[in-house]
């Protein structure tokens, strides 16, 4: 592409232009890129601790549950009524231009959704437990969408920062150097061509003293 350009100083001005202008996209997106990789890698470790503790919370439930079915029987009387959660709300935050959600438990549930009468304390364990296993999902969800966009942006703003760096600005620096060397030449050449005026004109102009004598 360097050498479809006509070398002219104003092509030259516009492509050193379009040359800091990459310059500084490359390195924005190599800021944008650390920024969200630092921000993923906070919310991976927070995920991994997060479905340490669920899986601990629901073991606690299930075998909870487990003992609560041998005391009481099967305990799928007890859930019959139990109330469907519509409390779980979302909402965004922005970081460095990428939406991450942020998903909130305002619960509507509010009472115990169980005879008491009829359940015992493990069937309050499990309940207990599931209840806070609710709690943590809506967290790990959170966090789990907030990893998979950010990592998409990342890629995004990865695979950008590669075309400038691996395309667009040697690209440009080539034009430059083709432009440069070209007005270069130029300039050599009318040098020369002025020195030969010169040297042609000095030699007339001798050779006429000489018949003027």
């Amino acid at each position: 592409m360097a050498n479809t350009i006509f070398p002219t100083k104003g092509n030259l001005i516009a492509t050193k232009k379009s040359l800091v202008l990459a310059n500084l996209g490359y390195d924005l997106l190599d800021r944008k890129r650390n920024i969200l990789i630092r921000e993923m890698m906070m919310l991976v470790e927070k995920a991994k601790s997060l479905r340490g503790e669920i899986e601990t919370t629901y073991e606690k439930a299930y075998a909870a549950l487990q003992r609560a079915n041998i005391t009481l029987g099967l305990c799928e009387g007890l859930t019959k009524d139990t109330s469907i959660e519509n409390g779980v709300h979302i909402t965004y935050r922005s970081v460095m231009g990428v939406d991450i959600p942020e998903v909130s438990l305002e619960t509507t549930i509010t009472t115990v959704q169980y005879p008491l009468s009829e359940s015992n304390s493990q069937y309050d364990v499990a309940y207990l437990n599931f209840n806070k296993a609710k709690e943590l999902t809506v967290i790990l969800a959170e966090v789990e969408n907030s990893v998979y966009r950010l990592a998409d942006a990342i890629k995004k703003t990865q695979r950008r920062a590669n075309a400038l760096k691996n395309v667009n600005i040697p690209r440009f620096e080539a034009t430059v150097k083709f432009i440069t060397d070209a007005l270069e030449e130029k300039e050599r050449e009318e040098f020369t061509r002025l020195k030969v005026i010169r040297h042609t004109k000095d030699k007339a102009k001798k050779a006429a003293e000489k018949k003027a004598v």
